[in-house]
C-alpha cells in the first residue's frame, strides 16, 4: 500500500522501471495475449477432450432402439397436417399423438406483449411426460424440438418432432428409466422454450410484463440435463453439436463429449460450428484450421444470443446441447433414423445413469474442434496479459502525478528545470473528477433503463417505425458525444484532474473486462483486442501536438460502440452479400443495423441477454471518459 500511497514511492527501482518503459511494456504484454491466444489453437498446447463424470457409463448400454419405420410414419401424418396450418402448430394433432403414446399430456399458453407497441403474440406448447417407474418422479431429462410451419424462415424441423414421437413411443415400453422424461415440443422458437422454462421454474427472467409465461398443469422432478433435436431431413450425414447459449453460457463439457462421441459412434460426421474436422499432415494448416474455428465460437459466444433452445437452459443450472442435423450428401455417407435415434438413446440413457447433477469437468473452456478443447486455466492468461498493460498505464500516470521530481509538461517545453520539494503534493478537485465520472455512466444508465420510454416518445411525435426511432436515437446520441467534449470544453482544466480521470477509467476499464471474462470471456477478448492498443496511447496532454495524437483524435470517434456495431454488421454483409452492388450492400447493412439494434434491446427484456447493457451502461460511459481525455487540453501540471 505503500507504494501507492507515499509521495516519495516513485524514487523505487521498480517505479523508475515501469516510468522508463511504461509504453513498451503495455505493448508488448498486448501482443504477448494476442499471440498466446493465437497459439492455444495449436494441438501442442490444448488437450484432448475425456470424461470427468464417470457415471455415465457413455457407450456401455446396449441399444435397443429401432426409430425408423415409427418416426416415418409420423413424419408423414405430420407432413399431410402442416399443410391444413401452414402457419401455425398443429395442436391437435400433436395432443392426440401423445395421448396415443399414453404419456400425462399437458399444454401451456404464454404471450408475448411487444414492448414498443400495444401488440399482443400469443402461443402454445406441448408436452409430454413419460414417469420414471423406478423412482418418484424427483429427477427428469429433456428432449424438446422447435416446431417450425411452413411460413417459418428457419429450416424444417418436421423431422426432429417425427423422432420425438417415436422416441416417446419407444421410452414409454421401457422399465430401467430412473429419471422422468420430458417430451416438450415448443412453439415460436426461444420464446416458446423461455416461457416454458420460466413457467416450470416459477421466475421470469425479462422484464416484468413481457413475456407472460402463465402457469403449468404439469410437472416433472427437477430437469438435469436437456438435448434440443434440430434435424433438418430424414436422412443425416453430418450432426453439429452446438453449446453457445445465453450470455455465453456453455455445458458442462462431459455433456458435449457425450453427445460427439454417440455422433461418431454411429457412423455419422460430426462437426462444430458446422466445420468438419482436418487431419491435415501440415501442422500451420492444421493450426490455421483450429484457430478458425476457435474463432467461429468466440465471436458467436461473444454476442451472447443463444445458438438454440438449448442455451435457455444454463441459466436454471441445466446442462443442454442441440443436435443439429444436415443432408449433404457430398459431406459423407446418409444415415438414417435408426442411427439417429440410437445417438439420441445413448445419449438419454447415459443421462439416466447420473446418480447426481453434473459438477465434474468444465463449464468454462473453448473448442478448437469437435475433439480437443481449452480450460480456463489456459485462455485467460491471453485477457490478463492484455489487461495488466492498462494497469500499468494507471499505476504510471499515478506514479507521475505523485512524484514530486516530475516535471511538468510546461517546463518540457520551455527547457526550464525547476524542482519542487517532497512534501508538495498533488492537489485534485474532487468535485468536478467526480462529476464527469457521474454524467458520463448516467447517460449509460438512462439508455440501459430507457429506451421503451424514448422509442414511444419519437414514434409519436415523427411518426416513425420502431426500429428507425431507435437507430436514429441512438445515432443522435452518438453525435452529441462526440461533439460534447469539443463544443463545450473552452478553458484549459488542471493537469492533475484529467491525468486522474484517465487513471480512474484505466482502472474501470481493467476491472470491467475481467469481471465480463467471468461469464463471458469471448466478449472481453474481443473488446479489449479492440480498444486497449488505442487506450495504451491515450495521455492528457497540454495541446494535440503528436502525429499518433492527431490520428487516435481521428480514429476515436469511430471506435463509438454505435460506429463498431455499425462496422461489425457491414463486414459480415459484404461477407455474405459480396455479389452484389455497394449501393444494394449498404442499404442491407443499415436494415440489418436498425434490426439488430431492435432485437438486442427486445433480449434483454424478454431473456435477460446483456450485450446491450454492456455497450451502453459500461462501454459507452468508458468511450465518453476517454474521449474527454484526448480533447481537452491542459494547465500546468499542479
Amino acid at each position: 500500500m505503500g507504494l501507492l500511497t507515499d509521495p516519495r514511492a516513485g524514487n523505487g527501482e521498480m517505479a523508475k522501471f515501469i516510468l522508463k518503459w511504461e509504453k513498451p511494456l503495455c505493448y508488448i504484454l498486448y501482443i504477448l495475449g494476442i499471440g498466446w491466444m493465437m497459439l492455444l489453437a495449436s494441438p501442442y498446447i490444448n488437450e484432448n477432450t475425456y470424461y470427468s463424470e464417470n457415471a455415465l457409463l457413455p457407450g456401455l448400454v446396449k441399444k435397443e432402439s429401432n426409430l425408423m419405420s415409427a418416426a416415418k410414419q409420423f413424419y408423414h401424418e405430420l407432413s399431410t397436417e402442416r399443410e391444413r396450418f401452414p402457419d401455425q402448430m398443429p395442436y391437435a394433432w400433436l395432443l392426440a399423438k401423445f395421448h396415443q403414446l399414453h404419456l400425462d399430456v399437458f399444454t401451456q399458453n404464454f404471450t408475448l406483449n411487444y414492448p414498443f407497441r400495444n401488440q399482443q403474440y400469443k402461443g402454445q406448447n406441448v408436452y409430454g411426460i413419460v414417469r420414471a417407474p423406478r423412482a418418484a418422479s424427483t429427477e427428469a431429462i429433456v428432449v424438446s424440438v422447435p416446431y417450425r410451419p411452413i411460413t417459418s424462415v428457419h429450416a424444417d424441423t418436421t423431422p426432429s418432432v417425427a423422432l420425438l414421437l417415436a422416441f416417446a413411443q419407444f421410452c414409454r415400453k421401457q422399465k430401467y428409466w430412473a429419471k422422468d422424461i420430458i417430451f416438450l415440443v415448443t412453439e415460436h422458437e426461444q420464446l416458446g422454450m423461455q416461457s416454458w422454462l420460466d413457467a416450470y421454474h416459477g421466475v421470469t427472467s425479462g422484464h416484468e410484463g413481457v413475456l407472460v409465461s402463465g402457469d403449468l398443469a404439469g410437472r416433472a422432478g427437477s430437469i438435469q440435463a436437456a438435448i434440443n433435436l434440430e434435424l433438418h431431413s430424414m436422412t443425416i450425414s453430418s450432426i453439429d453439436v452446438k453449446v453457445e447459449g445465453l450470455n455465453g453460457q456453455l455445458p458442462n463439457l462431459d455433456l458435449f463429449n457425450l453427445a460427439q462421441n454417440m455422433i461418431n459412434k454411429e457412423g455419422i460426421r460430426r462437426t462444430f460450428q458446422r466445420r468438419f474436422d482436418t487431419y491435415e499432415k501440415d501442422k500451420f494448416k492444421k493450426w490455421q484450421y483450429h484457430f478458425n474455428t476457435l474463432m467461429s465460437m468466440t465471436l458467436t459466444q461473444a454476442t451472447g444470443i443463444p445458438t438454440g433452445n438449448h442455451g435457455l437452459f444454463h441459466r436454471f443450472g441445466i446442462e443442454a446441447v442441440s443436435l443439429e442435423g444436415f443432408d449433404n450428401y457430398k459431406d459423407g455417407a446418409q444415415r438414417n433414423f435408426y442411427h439417429v435415434g440410437r445417438v439420441v438413446e445413448s445419449i438419454v440413457r447415459s443421462l439416466n445413469n447420473l446418480l447426481e447433477r453434473f459438477h465434474q469437468s468444465f463449464f468454462f473452456y473453448l473448442l478448437p474442434c469437435t475433439d480437443r478443447y481449452i480450460s480456463i486455466a489456459l485462455y485467460m492468461t491471453s485477457l490478463v496479459l492484455i489487461v495488466a498493460g492498462l494497469f500499468i498505464k494507471a499505476f504510471s500516470i499515478w506514479l507521475r502525478l505523485q512524484d514530486s521530481s516530475v516535471k511538468s509538461e510546461s517546463e518540457k517545453q520551455t527547457g526550464k528545470k525547476q524542482l519542487q520539494s517532497n512534501d508538495n503534493v498533488t492537489e485534485f478537485s474532487v468535485g468536478s473528477i467526480a462529476s464527469e465520472i457521474l454524467w458520463t455512466h448516467t447517460v449509460g444508465v438512462s439508455l440501459m433503463s430507457s429506451p421503451r420510454f424514448l422509442t414511444s416518445i419519437i414514434s409519436q411525435y415523427l411518426d416513425l417505425r420502431t426500429e428507425d426511432a431507435i437507430y436514429f436515437t441512438f445515432l443522435t446520441i452518438t453525435m452529441l458525444s462526440i461533439l460534447w467534449p469539443i463544443l463545450t470544453i473552452r478553458r484549459r482544466s488542471k493537469y492533475s484532474n484529467i491525468a486522474l480521470v484517465c487513471v480512474i477509467t484505466c482502472v474501470e476499464f481493467a476491472t470491467a473486462l475481467m469481471c465480463v471474462a467471468m461469464h463471458n470471456f469471448s466478449l472481453a477478448l474481443l473488446c479489449a483486442a479492440l480498444y486497449v492498443p488505442f487506450v495504451l496511447s491515450i495521455n492528457p496532454k497540454e495541446r494535440i501536438s503528436s502525429g499518433f495524437r492527431k490520428i487516435l483524435y481521428v480514429l476515436w470517434p469511430l471506435l463509438h460502440p454505435f460506429f463498431v456495431t455499425s462496422f461489425v454488421i457491414l463486414i459480415y454483409t459484404c461477407i455474405n452479400y459480396g455479389e452484389e452492388k455497394i449501393l444494394a450492400i449498404l442499404g442491407r447493412s443499415l436494415r440489418a443495423t436498425k434490426q439488430a439494434f431492435v432485437l438486442s434491446i427486445i433480449d434483454s427484456m424478454i431473456y435477460g441477454n446483456w450485450f446491450y447493457n454492456v455497450a451502453v451502461a459500461v462501454m459507452l460511459p468508458i468511450w465518453m471518459l476517454y474521449w474527454n481525455v484526448i480533447s481537452r487540453n491542459t494547465e500546468i501540471k499542479t
